[in-house]
């Protein structure tokens, strides 16, 4: 039985692949093209290509798993639900950094993540302008480009580069909250990168490129389904910003390596 379960998310792993490589031409094709459009015609594009992306994976995974549960960015956006249930559910970001994507900033992904009985499972993270691809299998470890990735080895906090998003809300209240946090942090890490998207934030984890990141209230469970199951099959850690279990439903996220999780726990709750 172990066997056929271990087969089945090989193949879900395959398929996943596929449709993100599909999405990800996509992406390309639109990317080179948003320098040239008005800024009307650049949310338009965003748009059309956001939907276009996440059609074409849905129908891709839909032909090949028909009983299995859907939730992405736009139609969850649509349909009013992100209720995830114990069933083999497909959690689909089809244009992770869309304002990377208007501005012709390379970092944009495809996120598509896996989970069964509500734990991700599976996780692809594809960068088609830089071509790389993370993926991971729960208990099979994680890659970039089908090369074995791990976190980083580091031990402190203040040798460390931490990863965040300002958010998008541009609020005086949020931005205070967000900017002081930072500001708390900055003497603590040795640099802050703000890189526009929080899958390859946690991908960046993953393969040791980053120590630390936290994001809260970012768009949904679409941004870290995918990511999660990357950062612990690299031997990572993924974790609520308060130390607190992570859930991916709850629009809070932080990873880090194993070594730095209780000091960057701490340093974010002196930041409250």
């Amino acid at each position: 039985m172990a066997d056929t379960a271990a087969d089945s998310l090989s193949d879900f792993l395959a398929s996943a692949v596929d449709a993100a490589r599909k999405a990800g031409e996509i992406i390309r094709k639109g990317f080179y093209q948003t320098k040239h459009v008005e800024h009307k015609g650049q949310v338009d594009l965003v748009t059309e290509t956001d939907k276009a992306c996440e059609d074409l994976i849905f129908n891709h995974l839909k032909n090949l798993y028909p009983t299995h549960k859907f939730i992405g960015e736009e139609t969850t956006a649509a349909c009013g639900t992100t209720e995830l249930t114990d069933e083999p559910t497909w959690i689909v970001d089809p244009l992770d950094g869309t304002t990377n994507f208007v501005h012709g900033f390379p970092f944009v992904c495809v996120s598509i993540g896996l989970t069964i009985g509500k734990v991700p499972t599976v996780g692809v993270v594809y960068n088609p302008i830089i071509d790389e691809l993370f993926t991971g299998v729960h208990g099979k470890g994680a890659f970039l480009n089908g090369k074995p990735i791990k976190v980083s080895t580091q031990t402190d906090l203040i040798s460390s580069l931490l990863a965040t998003e300002a958010g998008t809300k541009r609020d005086k209240v949020t931005l205070d909250a967000s900017t002081n946090r930072i500001n708390s942090l900055l003497s603590k890490v040795r640099s802050l990168r703000m890189s526009g998207s929080c899958a390859l934030n946690l991908c960046g984890i993953a393969c040791g490129r980053l120590d630390v990141f936290y994001e809260t209230g970012f768009g949904g469970p679409w941004d870290v389904a995918g990511g999660a199951v990357i950062v612990t099959e690299a031997g990572g850690v993924v974790f609520d910003p308060s130390g607190a279990e992570f859930d991916v439903t709850a629009q809070r996220v932080a990873a880090s390596n194993p070594s730095l999780k209780d000091a960057f726990v701490e340093a974010l709750r002196q930041t409250e």
